[in-house]
């Protein structure tokens, strides 16, 4: 099944962009064999990304190509080649650009951008801006490994649009997390943070967290967080990686049949509701979050944080206000959830739950003592006074 095929239900989903590639020529790690400006046959042909270009935008989704190099070890293939390859990624950036897609996403940002060529072909890119298309021809840049005091000084210095990086790495604590979150947040516009959990190196988030079952949780926090939410195709379903090997997308879950005579299969009806269950929650999540500005908009502050658990507030101006709580852990844990500069409400009340036994949708809960079980996360709302 085609890109252009699914563009109703990622629209479905309120997906607002979409990373494609890397498209182009080349053998790992032969430096040789690159040819940024050919497409790959066996993933399609310049008149398809035409007519994939044209109805993603009638649908108001971006298209940005991954031109990453080297889909090798290193993506610049060594420090020595780094100027010749920039200096075709340039060239490349100008050829895709033109044919209308609306950036360009490169990983191993933190050595491409301390090349002096890099300004060239950031210029490519990001040149030629109007207040008419300011939101196009975005540089997307991925990095990993990086704390967050470097991924803030890489947002400084490579001028890039969005960077992705793996700060929420599940090696990391809670109070890690809530520390690079702040310092993030603190120190950059909202809209230059992109936050994703395996995005970065192309695994699936049910695959890179503690388990499978708390992929809902990870994507309320996701999407709740200040900046952009991203996520690898099927993320929305829970699928897991196959070892090396990419998992199939599953477009058509909801119409997922017995054959006619085939015994029935517990665990595939098991796999079946996860998935089903996991898309509906990302759905809802995505639908919440494009209409309540507190959450597109608001200001970050952090509430609670542990080795297993990570609670915060998003309000603006005199929106409604939201609360996420998560706790990653295998203990029930209780979260006091007090801030006198905050002047919270003694209780607020249900608005998404992963436990719809002890917090059901529309129930009230204290914030003074919020009893949140092992794998469960939250998200709680009370309105501006």
């Amino acid at each position: 099944m085609c890109v252009v095929e699914v563009l109703d239900s990622l629209n479905q989903l309120k997906v607002k962009g979409l990373v494609l590639g890397p498209l182009h020529t080349v053998q790992q790690d032969q430096v040789d064999t690159l040819d940024l400006v050919s497409m790959d046959p066996g993933v399609g042909t310049d008149q398809d990304l035409l007519v994939l270009l044209d109805k993603a935008h009638k649908k108001g989704i971006s298209v940005v190509l991954n031109l990453t190099p080297n889909p090798g070890a290193d993506p610049w293939f060594s420090p020595d080649n780094l100027p010749k390859v920039l200096d075709k990624l340039r060239e490349a950036a100008e050829h895709w650009l033109g044919m209308g897609v609306d950036g360009v996403q490169v990983s191993g940002l933190a050595a491409a951008s301390a090349s002096s060529d890099w300004s060239k072909f950031q210029g490519v890119v990001q040149g030629n801006r109007t207040e008419v298309d300011v939101k196009k021809r975005a540089v997307i840049g991925v990095v990993d490994g990086q704390d967050s005091s470097a991924v803030s000084q890489l947002l400084n210095s490579s001028g890039v649009d969005l960077i992705l990086s793996d700060v929420l790495n599940k090696e990391n604590s809670g109070i890690e997390r809530a520390k690079s979150i702040h310092g993030l947040v603190s120190t950059q516009k909202q809209s230059s943070l992109a936050w994703g959990l395996g995005g970065s190196l192309g695994n699936h988030l049910a695959s890179v967290v503690e388990k499978p079952e708390l992929v809902r949780l990870y994507q309320l926090l996701l999407f709740t967080l200040p900046g952009t939410p991203v996520f690898n195709y099927g993320d929305e379903l829970g699928l897991v990686d196959q070892g090396s090997t990419s998992p199939k997308m599953l477009w058509d879950t909801e119409e997922e049949e017995v054959a006619e005579g085939a015994v029935k299969n517990d665990t595939a009806e098991a796999q079946k509701t996860h998935r089903l269950t996991c898309r509906s929650w990302f759905k809802t999540l995505s639908d919440l979050r494009g209409k309540e500005r507190s959450l597109l908009h608001g200001d970050y502050f952090h509430l609670h944080s542990s080795s297993s658990s990570l609670a915060f507030l998003r309000l603006w101006d005199q929106s409604e206000r939201y609360l996420t709580a998560v706790n990653w852990g295998s203990a029930s844990l209780t979260m006091v959830l007090n801030n006198t500069e905050l002047s919270l409400p003694e209780q607020a009340q249900v608005k998404l739950s992963t436990d719809l036994e002890n917090l059901a949708a529309d129930s009230s809960v204290s914030l003074d003592k919020l009893l949140l079980g092992p794998g469960q996360a939250v998200l709680l709302t009370f309105p501006f006074a």
